[in-house]
């Protein structure tokens, strides 16, 4: 936003609440404990990389 801009304080506490909102689900992602809950997920990030393909099924001819 444009410093040069000015705006009335009604203007300014609605711009200010709208990027507080925006920014929410980062800090929610600061909160403590959210470190165990992001390394589980990369863990199975990695276990699902490393799993091996399922086997697909075996076509079968058709019945006649």
């Amino acid at each position: 936003m444009d410093d040069d801009l000015e705006l009335d304080p009604r203007e300014a506490a609605r711009v200010r609440r709208r990027d507080h909102d925006a920014d929410a689900e980062r800090r929610d992602l600061l909160r403590p404990g959210m470190g165990k809950v992001f390394k589980q997920i990369t863990d199975t990030w990695e276990r699902e990389a490393t799993r091996p393909p399922k086997p697909s099924q075996p076509t079968r001819p058709p019945k006649v």
